[in-house]
């Protein structure tokens, strides 16, 4: 029997899984976003500190900053309040205190619209294209994220949570290489994360992305000032 011809009008989940691939090549593997010190100043030594690391990042920066970004996105592209949104990627851009990070979160913003407009070509990718390329706005990578989501129709909760869930990622990854633990032990931080992800985002979801972002990790935000000046290093960032 025939099988019915399936419309590809919609992209599929699976686009959007793909954008969540710890081996996307945006450079996140070269970032640790403070975590390096952290282990070298022997404060992340063991799994559960890790665990306790990021699920910090998650409520005090990643959610209320980051994932407000993703938010602005569904919020101003429907309007076409364009200005809006540029402004939310602009104010995040320079509240962050350490230059490496704004380089970096910048850097995987850039890579990650290349390497989407490329694999969807099909996507509108307007006026972001315009807007970036004239320094109306950076493309950071939580703007990236957002857009490319919105593009492809994906839910608002599940591009934030997945945004999220890149940003776990990518600190269990750095993890992976600077302290001893293996696979396994990632996997299951992941598993144990993966609450925290939601309620992270539960917790801002009712924010206003121009008005009600904040951040309340000093520490993590010393530990990527200091990064730069470690005697040696892994990480980019």
């Amino acid at each position: 029997m025939q099988q019915p011809a399936m419309s590809m009008s919609l992209p599929s989940w699976l686009s959007y899984v793909q954008m969540l691939d710890s081996a996307l090549p945006i450079g996140g593997f070269s970032h640790s976003f403070g975590l390096e010190t952290l282990v070298q100043m022997g404060i992340v030594e063991k799994p559960e500190q890790l665990q306790e690391y990021i699920a910090t990042m998650l409520l005090q920066s990643w959610a209320p900053v980051d994932a407000l970004a993703v938010k602005a996105v569904y919020l101003y592209a429907p309007a076409e309040d364009w200005q809006s949104l540029w402004e939310v990627d602009r104010m995040q851009h320079v509240q962050r205190a350490a230059v490496e990070t704004r380089e970096g979160v910048l850097k995987m913003g850039r890579r990650l619209f290349q390497l989407a407009s490329s694999i969807h070509p099909r996507l509108d990718w307007e006026p972001l294209q315009t807007a970036v390329r004239e320094g109306r706005c950076f493309g950071t990578h939580p703007l990236v994220h957002g857009w490319v989501s919105y593009r492809l129709q994906v839910p608002l909760a599940m591009a934030a949570e997945g945004y999220l869930y890149t940003c776990t990622m990518t600190s269990i990854n750095s993890g992976l290489r600077l302290m001893s633990i293996g696979q396994t032990e990632g996997q299951r931080l992941i598993a144990e994360l993966a609450p925290i992800i939601t309620e992270a985002w539960r917790n801002v979801r009712h924010l206003d992305p121009l008005e009600d972002g904040f951040s309340g990790t000093p520490a993590a935000e010393i530990a990527m000032m200091r990064h730069e000046a470690l005697y040696s290093r892994l990480f980019m960032s």
